[in-house]
């Protein structure tokens, strides 16, 4: 049984198909690129996998269970539980520091314990910036405290959107060389991207167009 599973899926706002009829699948362990044009349907797919929409007709499977009718209450908890989120805006609390705003995300999930947020920025290479405010931090610095605080919680799934679009090609890199890191270790990897270069970092990758699956593509040169 796949991890997340997505059945013939639309998401409409009035004459709008955001989403047109869209299946696919994501395996644990899997890496897969989201990839498409302004306008493809990206952000809607990236709501509805993130548990921050619902679908306007279809099932969305996580784990086998169909969290496609849930209450918005529900959605949350299964978001706060699963899915650890990265954005390309960073969300950091301005007044808070590195390790303060990893915790934040404990606090919503558990109870805060900073030895194991130092620990998951010392994954990240930045244990040693821990105290330091956003404003004292780099783009790219500031994109790996997200990461750890997506992981402070063991999600089933990271879902990143455009998680590199802010920071420029050194910055890239590192992130997506924590990326393929995670994915050594297991991690399941939804990135939702327009950046050829991301995508085809990944293992698959699925390109939208006009709100469908226009193709998919895996990739051969993908280092396991």
């Amino acid at each position: 049984m796949s991890l997340l599973e997505i059945k013939n899926v639309s998401k409409i706002y009035g004459e709008l198909k955001a989403l047109d009829d869209v299946s696919l699948s994501v395996e644990k362990g899997e890496w897969v690129a989201i990839m498409g044009p302004s306008g493809s349907g990206k952000s809607t797919m990236m709501n509805i996998i993130g548990c921050m929409d619902k679908p306007s007709r279809g099932q969305v499977l996580l784990d086998g269970v169909d969290i496609s009718k849930e209450s918005s209450k529900k959605l949350t908890e299964i978001r706060r539980d699963k899915i650890g989120l990265i954005f390309q805006q960073f969300h950091m609390v301005s007044y808070l520091t590195a390790v303060e705003n990893v915790m934040v995300s404990q606090y919503y999930h558990s109870m805060p314990d900073e030895q194991e947020a130092l620990e998951a920025l010392e994954r990240v290479g930045l244990k040693q910036r821990a105290h330091h405010l956003p404003s004292q931090l780099s783009g790219g610095e500031q994109q790996r405290v997200c990461v750890a605080r997506a992981l402070i919680n063991h999600p089933e799934i990271i879902l990143a959107d455009e998680p590199t679009g802010n920071l420029d090609e050194a910055n890239e890199n590192i992130v997506l060389d924590l990326f393929r890191q995670l994915r050594r270790e297991g991690t399941t990897l939804i990135v939702v991207t327009h950046d050829p270069e991301v995508g085809e970092a990944a293992q698959r990758m699925i390109v939208l167009e006009h709100g469908r699956v226009a193709r998919e593509v895996v990739n051969d040169r993908f280092e396991a």
